[in-house]
């Protein structure tokens, strides 16, 4: 059976391959391939930068040359690879034979064997693979993250002197605004998504058990300590973890998936609160010609948008959860369980990138209801009897809130004519009982912080 994306095993490369196609670049086999070839070729540029003794001869004009091996890097080149793994049975050994063979054709051969020089597989893989974490978070994930940032703000604005009745514990509260509470989950958001910024990209780079040995060695009088720093954090861009051991201690990439996991949190609580106001009446969703709510029932349009982030984002948390818990920890110097993990990383991020997606179409769709909303609020004038009892213990009124009481939990419905009786009857001034009369359900939402 050929693979493809009606056969692929993972529905991310199978049905929702055409929503994460642009992290194939980063998360796919070839993406990393690409990436380890990309830190080996500079890893052998900034030797001659720095330059050794035997590496002091080659022209600066041939850095150019090696960088092309990555930017034209195909799926060919990808696959020859893979070829040399079936014999080699180590992959990163493949792509060190598979660039010598590029030296052999740029005239480099005399000096093909600095490549890979000092280094072991994890120098590579732990930092090729949190740079293509990096790239992919910062150039496609966040980018979307954004747009439903922006989304929500729209919302916010939108909807910003619409009251509503607000549910605490499932029953009606005091009323509240729905574009406030839609600014509560920009807010939430926006903090987490700051909070993106300041977690390191986390890299090992220190030879076979991470003391620098076979370079110390060779090169006593190079400071390597130096040379690591300056090649992870200024030429890769990432943050070089020292002291390690052969791995990297993974304690950023946890980072970096328990925020991703808050994200993705705050996102199915918008989710669930979505589909319950769509539940309520509050929204109704605009039909998609050709769109099917319900096999049997014709009359459905259902929150599927919605259903469906909160699905993915659920599975992408369960796997931030493992892979937070499982990577920092590794048997004495290392074991080979972070391997096949790693290769997993992308999984999360791509069922994030599937619900942010579905979110955007869920959102596009709403359209709100405001008889729904207005109605419920008309239905449970009892909600503005918070007010009536603060203002009378404003005023000194004895026991306001055991008389409310009494009123608002009894058998009768409360309305704003039983209220004005109520008001009426107390023992307070004309001027007063006209101030509170003028509450109700629909004016009684507090300070709007979209004003």
């Amino acid at each position: 059976m050929e693979l493809n994306a009606l056969t692929a095993i993972s529905p991310v490369d199978g049905r929702y391959r055409r929503q994460t196609k642009e992290l194939a670049e980063f998360f796919s086999e070839f993406g990393l391939i690409k990436y380890r070839v990309h830190v080996e070729v500079e890893y052998f540029i900034a030797l001659c930068q720095y330059p050794l003794l035997q590496l002091e001869g080659i022209d600066q004009s041939m850095y150019g040359k090696l960088r092309q091996i990555v930017v034209e890097f195909s799926e060919a080149d990808a696959l020859g690879i893979k070829e040399i793994e079936k014999t080699t049975n180590h992959d990163v050994k493949a792509v060190e034979y598979f660039i010598k063979g590029k030296f052999d054709n740029l005239g480099l051969s005399a000096h093909k064997e600095f490549i890979h020089f000092g280094l072991t597989s994890q120098d590579i893989n732990n930092t090729a693979i949190p740079l293509q974490l990096k790239h992919a978070i910062e150039n496609e994930y966040i980018p979307t993250l954004n747009q439903i940032e922006a989304l929500l703000m729209d919302m916010a604005e939108e909807w910003k002197d619409i009251p509503m009745l607000a549910k605490t514990h499932g029953q009606p509260a005091s009323p509240t605004l729905l574009g406030k509470e839609i600014l509560v989950f920009h807010e939430r958001l926006t903090q987490q998504v700051n909070m993106l910024d300041s977690v390191r990209y986390g890299a090992k780079f220190g030879g076979a058990t991470g003391n620098m040995n076979a370079h110390h060695i060779a090169y006593p009088e190079v400071d390597w300590i130096k040379f690591a720093n300056n090649f992870v954090d200024n030429t890769l861009g990432l943050r070089r973890s020292y002291p390690t051991t052969q791995i990297e201690h993974y304690d950023d990439m946890a980072a970096l998936f328990d925020n991703l996991k808050r994200i993705n949190t705050i996102l199915i609580d918008f989710a669930r609160d979505i589909w319950q106001y769509i539940s309520m009446g509050y929204f109704k969703q605009k039909i998609v010609k050709g769109e099917v709510g319900s096999s049997a029932m014709p009359h459905k349009v259902n929150p599927i948008d919605f259903e469906n982030a909160e699905g993915n984002l659920g599975i992408a948390n369960a796997l931030y959860e493992y892979l937070s818990a499982k990577l920092p920890i590794s048997r004495l110097q290392r074991d080979l369980t972070d391997s096949t993990v790693l290769r997993n990383i992308g999984v999360p991020v791509a069922h994030g990138f599937i619900a942010l997606k579905s979110l955007q179409k869920g959102i596009s769709k709403l359209e709100l209801n405001r008889q729904a909303i207005e109605y419920d609020l008309d239905q449970n004038w009892a909600v503005v009897s918070e007010a009536i009892q603060t203002i009378l213990r404003r005023e000194a009124y004895p026991e306001p809130y055991e008389a409310l009481k009494a009123l608002t939990r009894g058998n009768q419905e409360i309305t704003q004519e039983s209220l004005k009786v109520f008001i009426d009857g107390l023992e307070i001034s004309d001027a007063l009982k006209a101030q509170m009369k003028k509450i109700t359900p629909f004016n009684y939402t507090g300070i709007n912080p979209l004003k």
